[in-house]
C-alpha cells in the first residue's frame, strides 16, 4: 500500500501537523550513531546533568512509601502549595492552589492553555524566533499564528510598535519565552511592562508567558509578564522542572493561571491524561522547596559553556551571532552559506546546511526554519566542554570546505 493511501486514512487535524524538528533532527543523529559514528548532539535542548541527588532521593522514598497511587488531575496538594510559594520567593507573585494546574511538562501546559483558549479563526500573536511547538499548537487549537519577527541586530527582540500593529480584533493571546529558545533572548523589565501596557488596553487579550528558562539567566535578574499592574488575571504563567533542575525525563510542568482558565486546564487535561506521575511530583515537591544551590552550579556551568561557544562562533568566518542572555543555544545567521557548495553538496538553505554538518562534521543542529527564521540554525550549549569544543573544532572544518 502506497504511503500516501495510508495518509489519507488519518484526521486533517495530525496531517497538518509538522514533525518537531528537534526530535526529528535529534532521530537523524541516532541513526548515524547507530551506525558506529561518533556523533556530538547540539539538538536537543536537555541538560547534560544529572537530576540532583535530593531530589532522586525524594522519588526513591515515594516508591518505598508506597505513594503510587492516581494523583489529583491538578496536581498533589503539597507539589501545588510548594509552586504557589515558589512563586511568591522568586517572583513576587500571589497565587493559591487553586490557580495551579501541574502537567506532563511545559509542553502539555501550553496545549491545554491554547485548547481552553483559542477558538477557531482566532489570532495568536508569537514572537520569533519562536520555539518549534507554538507554532503547531495553535494550529492544532485551530487557531492562526501570527509571528512578530525580531532581527539579530536587536537582540531578535520586536519593538513595540509592531506589536501594536499585529492586533486586531481577531487576536486573542500573545506568547513568548524569556529567556528565549532558541535565541537566549531576555525580556527587561520595561520591555516587559511595555508589553502589558499593551495587553492591559485590549479587553480580551492573554498572555502565554513561557518562563521553562528562568533559572539559566545570564544577566538582570528574571521577571514575570504577570507581576505587572492587572496582568495576573491576563496571564498564564507556564513552567516546570526539566532546564532548571535537569528533570527533563520526569516530565513535570506546570502553569499558573487565573481561577477560570485553570478549572478549564483541569477539565480538558481530565479527558486526556488525568493527574501527572505521583513519584515525579513528590520529586517536584524536593525541587521547589530543596537546596537551589544544585541549579545555580549548573547556570554557571551554562555561561562558562556560552563563552566558549561565542568565542568559537565568532572564530569562524561568515558566522553571525547574538550573545545569548538566558537558556543555552545559540541562533547563528549562516544564510553567507547559501549557495555554496563542498563539490559534492549545494547548500540551498539552512536545512541544508544542517544535514551538511550532521554528515560532514558529526554534530547535529537544527534549521532554523523550525523556529521561524530560515536564515539560522540553532544549536545547544547542553554539552561538556569537550563535545562542545570538539563540534565547534569539526563544524569550522567542514564549513571552511564550502566555497
Amino acid at each position: 500500500m502506497e504511503i500516501t493511501t495510508e495518509i489519507k486514512k488519518l484526521s486533517d487535524r495530525i496531517n497538518a501537523l509538522e514533525e518537531s524538528a528537534t526530535i526529528g533532527m535529534a532521530k537523524k543523529a541516532r541513526e548515524l550513531a547507530s551506525q558506529g559514528i561518533d556523533v556530538v548532539n547540539l539538538s536537543f535542548g536537555e541538560p547534560d546533568f544529572q537530576t540532583p541527588q535530593h531530589i532522586k532521593d525524594a522519588a526513591i522514598k515515594a516508591i518505598q512509601d508506597g505513594f503510587t497511587f492516581y494523583t489529583p488531575v491538578s496536581g498533589i496538594p503539597d507539589l501545588r502549595t510548594a509552586i504557589v510559594n515558589k512563586l511568591k520567593r522568586d517572583n513576587q507573585l500571589d497565587y493559591k492552589p487553586e490557580n495551579i494546574v501541574v502537567s506532563t511538562g511545559a509542553k502539555q501546559s501550553i496545549a491545554n492553555a491554547l485548547l481552553c483558549l483559542v477558538n477557531e479563526g482566532d489570532e495568536v500573536i508569537i514572537y520569533a524566533p519562536y520555539w518549534v511547538s507554538y507554532s503547531e499548537l495553535v494550529k492544532l487549537a485551530g487557531g492562526k499564528a501570527v509571528l512578530l519577527e525580531g532581527s539579530l541586530e536587536n537582540d531578535f527582540k520586536a519593538n513595540i510598535q509592531q506589536l501594536k500593529d499585529a492586533i486586531t480584533e481577531r487576536t486573542k493571546v500573545i506568547m513568548f519565552s524569556s529567556p528565549c529558545n532558541p535565541t537566549g533572548t531576555v525580556f527587561s523589565k520595561n520591555e516587559l511592562k511595555e508589553i502589558a501596557e499593551v495587553v492591559v488596553a485590549h479587553e480580551n487579550i492573554y498572555v502565554l508567558a513561557d518562563e521553562i528558562y528562568e533559572f539559566i539567566n545570564f544577566g538582570e535578574p528574571h521577571v514575570s509578564i504577570a507581576s505587572f499592574e492587572g496582568m495576573k488575571e491576563r496571564t498564564a504563567v507556564i513552567n516546570g522542572m526539566s532546564k532548571g533542575f535537569a528533570m527533563t525525563g520526569w516530565r513535570l510542568g506546570y502553569m499558573a493561571a487565573p481561577v477560570w482558565l485553570a478549572n478549564a486546564c483541569d477539565k480538558l487535561q481530565g479527558q486526556v491524561t488525568s493527574g501527572t506521575s505521583s513519584i515525579s511530583q513528590k520529586a517536584g515537591v524536593a525541587a521547589l522547596n530543596g537546596d537551589l544551590q544544585p541549579t545555580y552550579d549548573m547556570t554557571k556551568a551554562f555561561l562558562r559553556r556560552r563563552d566558549l561557544v561565542y568565542k568559537m562562533l565568532l572564530d569562524i568566518p561568515g558566522i553571525k551571532t547574538n550573545l545569548p542572555k538566558g537558556a543555552f543555544y545559540f541562533f547563528p545567521d549562516v544564510s553567507s552559506y547559501f549557495g555554496k557548495t563542498d563539490g559534492k553538496v549545494v547548500i540551498k538553505d539552512a536545512m541544508d546546511l544542517s544535514m551538511y554538518i550532521l554528515n560532514e562534521a558529526h554534530v547535529s543542529t537544527v534549521t532554523g526554519e523550525a523556529f521561524g527564521a530560515s536564515d539560522y540554525i540553532r544549536l545547544s550549549f547542553a554539552a561538556s566542554d569537550e563535545a562542545l569544543t570538539k563540534a565547534l573544532t569539526s563544524i569550522k572544518t567542514a564549513l571552511l570546505k564550502l566555497k
